[in-house]
């Protein structure tokens, strides 16, 4: 990342002017969220071993499988002819369910779930050698779920199905049929199987449960979300969890609700789970959406008197709505009291505090910023530079601005939307119209915004010029 000219380092008189740049210049959405507990099984993988690999002699070689060919046409007896053929060689075929599975698959993602189903017995008829596990049967209950309308019943029939070959359904059915009916649009369909299957002893476990209450955050009322809440603790004293209170908060702080928040969070206390640091940085996220650094400051304490450790995340989202509700005296604190406690600043931690730096009428004190950034090893990136060049050119300080410029021309950083339209409009208050169209050439090479974007803010921007100078208000 390039270093600082020395003229911008060397600005130190003062700015009366009051800078006032806009919140997005620094968006919420760029403090990084603070990593949800995991909704997912977690996976293991063995570590690669260090020694090289033996290519196998001829008398271990295995029978290479052969390659399966797509099915172009979804036929029945098109499929029967090709999976004959391919089985004609007995030697050649491997007794892997997963082959035969792979060529169910095929088949099914573009035939009917009754011709699957009849594609299935002619395998196993065909070729005694195949015996279908769990995974054959899963997936026609994918299909099955993909081809639900109204009804439940493709799903009835490939679960009956199932139970009467030995693999009655389990939790993995159970998640699979749900994740399928969700992403199909089929919530509805997917509540209603969950009901089922729980009546009959086969409850959801906490990932899939976790699940359905995350998507029906994203896509149902809060009422829906409570309403299937109280009914599977009502009728099958399924309760949720710590994870399912931490996406509920997380739900209602998108969307600004941050009284339903904090009942929530009384909520989880005497449910007897203590909320831990995501929850606290969820809650102080949602107040920073609505600029009220005095509440973000009040759960960072409650934090504390819970015993509850704040991590890099907490004191990021600290300090960006400190700075973004023009409390930056305070913000400053905390960049000195995160360090204390072994957290180093990263990147949206300095330009949260010099946004609200150029917020408050101090751009120079925020390139001073940069310059003690770039000394402790923080590489800036394109939104610090971005909101410094904002704060500079709304200051009026369009030379050093330039330089500013210049640093991201090198580096090949992108302008923002916000940062180019002021940009464009402090070189043409002060007659530089050449080098507006220079910073237009920039935008649309660099792709810093679509071409459409890039001309309609410089027109804009001229037009705005042309009328000023009617006006009188430039030269």
């Amino acid at each position: 990342m390039g270093k600082l000219p020395p003229s911008l380092r060397s600005a130190n008189f003062a700015v009366n002017t009051l800078i006032k740049t806009p919140s997005s210049s620094v968006p919420h959405s760029k403090i990084p969220s603070p990593s949800p507990p995991s909704t997912s099984k977690p996976h293991y993988f063995p570590k690669k071993s260090l020694s090289p690999k033996r290519k196998p002699t001829s008398n271990n070689q295995q029978p290479q499988l052969p390659s399966i060919v797509a099915f172009d046409s979804t036929t029945l007896s098109d499929a029967k002819t090709l999976f004959n053929s391919l089985i004609s060689n007995p030697k050649n075929v491997p007794s892997d369910p997963k082959f035969y599975n792979s060529i169910l698959q095929s088949f099914s993602s573009n035939s009917t779930l009754q011709d699957s189903i009849f594609f299935l017995n002619h395998m196993i008829k065909t070729h005694p050698p195949f015996s279908p596990d769990r995974f054959t049967y899963h997936v026609l209950l994918i299909q099955s779920c993909k081809s639900v309308d109204h009804s439940l019943s493709p799903v009835h029939q490939v679960l009956n199905l199932m139970t009467s070959n030995g693999f009655p359904p389990n939790k993995v059915s159970t998640d699979i049929a749900v994740r399928t009916l969700c992403s199909s649009n089929h919530e509805e369909q997917a509540i209603e199987l969950v009901k089922e299957l729980s009546s009959k002893d086969s409850p959801p476990d906490t990932y899939t449960y976790n699940f359905i209450v995350r998507h029906l955050c994203k896509n149902r009322s809060l009422s829906n979300m409570n309403s299937f809440i109280k009914e599977m603790r009502d009728g099958f004293d399924i309760k949720p969890d710590l994870v399912t209170y931490t996406i509920m908060i997380d739900n209602v702080c998108n969307s600004k609700n941050l009284r339903e928040a904090t009942r929530l969070l009384g909520v989880l206390s005497e449910e007897g789970y203590k909320p831990d640091c995501y929850v606290y940085n969820t809650i102080m996220k949602g107040y920073c959406m609505l600029s009220q650094g005095g509440e973000v400051l009040s759960v960072y304490k409650k934090m504390q008197e819970e015993g509850v450790k704040p991590d890099l995340v907490t004191y990021n989202t600290l300090i960006y709505g400190l700075s973004k509700s023009g409390r930056v005296k305070d913000a400053k604190k905390f960049l000195s009291v995160m360090m204390e406690e072994g957290h180093i600043p990263d990147a949206v931690t300095y330009t949260s505090l010099m946004n609200g730096m150029c917020r408050e009428g101090d751009p120079l004190g925020a390139l001073a910023l940069l310059e003690r950034m770039e000394a402790r090893g923080c590489a800036p990136n394109s939104c610090t530079y971005n909101t410094l060049l904002h704060g500079l050119c709304k200051a009026r300080l369009l030379d050093k601005g330039m330089e500013l410029y210049d640093v991201m021309k090198k580096n090949g950083m992108k302008l923002e939307t916000g940062s180019y339209g002021t940009f464009l409009r402090a070189l043409c208050r002060n007659g530089r119209v050449a080098e507006a169209y220079e910073v237009f050439d920039y935008a649309v090479e660099s792709k810093s915004l679509t071409d459409v974007a890039a001309y309609t803010t410089l027109e804009s921007t001229l037009k705005w010029l042309k009328k000023a100078r009617e006006q009188g208000l430039v030269i």
